[in-house]
């Protein structure tokens, strides 16, 4: 058993009062953990790397959720919006990232009292306690912190009051070499690696049509990548995909035929029917050590089994998940899972070896404390490399930490969420032909930067 300290937070001593909370990244959680502050007179401060909010979802916006909207609306941020006339849109419908962003995160980002408090294009390069670095233990949880930010106008350090570190891993994608590593050539063609989810039916189509594309990585991700290729290949000749994977099988998108699971059984018999048709061409165990360079394209050098060898295509696309950036949080004293890289006493209730989207119990400050006083990973983040994340769950760890910080310990501890059991993380395919992160309902609240990353 895990005994948790649950008198009242040290930052209610008076010296702290005045300084706002830093939350790092606009996106759904660290606007939610807005909201919630509002309805509990706190101040608080947003610092938001991109040039626009939930800027991570904006780059795959056109890839539609799997959850209808009455479950990816938090509801502390539902109450402000309601209260100025706005209205949830079609409760069972499900929107795209994109629609996510302008019908509900814009004019929840628009409210006067969150509005005022977001910095755009400044990004958070590193957190500490004034005057302390990770070894300085007296005082330091009377301590304000500090956090070194970076904007056009050059960089500025801003002290706070508590921090919650909502700022997601899109943008940390996990390598495409086997060993975790960037692998040897990645800076001279980096040009001709594409990010997860690209918009290959969209705005990115010129990047893919009439070329070869190999797709890396064995999750959903890759499977709508995948999918989202063949449907281009019907419409531009020429277009060639090849799927590279460094196990035997893909075992987390293809399945058999008694799969319980609807959705994840219909994405993998789709992507299966492909590759049997010779519209896929799947190379595996193949792990990746090298990149090179041609006239038109990628050269992968990898290991098959004991055998070195190549394999030619025109772009890469990396599927293969992400990673939470710990470089800024240094000389934060944190409490990770060595495996997952999650909170440890969050890992254990996340793991993917054992939980799916919709069976991770209700957690919050608790689960997701650190030996840094009122320091807080939350919403993706938080669960490090697993892929498990749900919006629900982010916005039920946002309650309860902002509860924890107002010293309201009680509402705190009450930590409750209702999932199915199995959820729904996200998929680019209309809901007749639905692509799931290993999940068989749409009744869960999710959202991805991909499918399960």
């Amino acid at each position: 058993m895990t005994l948790v300290d649950l008198t009242v937070p040290s930052l209610r001593e008076r010296s702290l009062d005045f300084l706002p909370v830093a939350i790092v990244g606009a996106g759904p959680i660290g606007l939610a953990a807005a909201a919630n502050l509002v309805q509990r007179g706190i101040d608080f401060v947003i610092f938001e790397a991109g040039d626009d909010i939930a800027s991570s979802i904006r780059q795959w916006g056109h890839t539609r959720l799997f959850s209808p909207w009455k479950h990816v609306v938090d509801p502390a941020s539902r109450q402000l919006l309601e209260a100025i006339g706005w209205e949830l849109p079609a409760p069972e419908s499900l929107p795209t990232g994109t629609e996510l962003v302008e019908q509900y995160l814009e004019p929840l980002a628009a409210l006067e009292p969150i509005g005022s408090r977001i910095r755009t294009g400044v990004a958070v390069d590193a957190i500490t306690r004034q005057g302390m670095d990770r070894t300085r233990t007296a005082r330091r949880s009377s301590t304000p912190f500090l956090l070194r930010v970076r904007s056009a106008d050059g960089v500025e350090e801003i002290t706070a009051r508590a921090v919650i570190d909502a700022s997601g891993t899109y943008d940390h994608p996990n390598s495409l070499a086997s060993s975790g590593l960037e692998p040897l050539g990645l800076p001279e063609v980096a040009d001709r690696v594409s990010h997860a989810l690209p918009d290959v039916l969209g705005r990115e189509r010129l990047r893919f049509a009439g070329r070869h594309t190999t797709v890396v990585g064995a999750g959903h991700s890759a499977a709508n990548t995948l999918l989202a290729l063949a449907e281009l290949a019907e419409q531009a000749p020429g277009t060639r995909i090849t799927w590279l994977i460094r196990n035997a099988s893909a075992v987390r998108v293809t399945t058999s035929e008694d799969d319980g699971l609807a959705a994840r059984a219909s994405i993998g018999r789709r992507v299966d029917a492909l590759v049997h048709a010779g519209r896929i061409q799947v190379v595996d165990r193949f792990e990746t050590i090298r990149l090179g360079r041609t006239d038109n394209g990628v050269r992968l050098y990898g290991l098959r089994g004991d055998d070195l060898v190549e394999h030619e295509t025109d772009v890469v696309v990396n599927a293969t998940g992400f990673r939470p950036n710990l470089d800024m949080l240094r000389e934060i004293r944190l409490e990770l899972d060595d495996i997952v890289e999650a909170p440890k006493r969050l890992a254990p209730l996340i793991d993917p070896n054992v939980h799916t989207c919709g069976t991770v119990e209700p957690h919050g400050f608790a689960e997701l404390q650190h030996p840094e006083p009122n320091f807080f990973l939350a919403g993706m983040k938080s669960y490090g490399r697993a892929p498990t994340f749900l919006l629900a769950t982010g916005y039920e760890q946002v309650r309860s930490i902002t509860a924890w910080i107002a010293g309201d310990v009680a509402a705190a501890s009450r930590v409750a969420l209702e999932l199915p059991a199995t959820g729904v993380c996200s998929t680019s395919l209309p809901a007749d032909g639905a692509a799931s992160c290993g999940t068989e309902t749409a009744d869960s609240a999710t959202v991805q930067s991909g499918c399960c990353n």
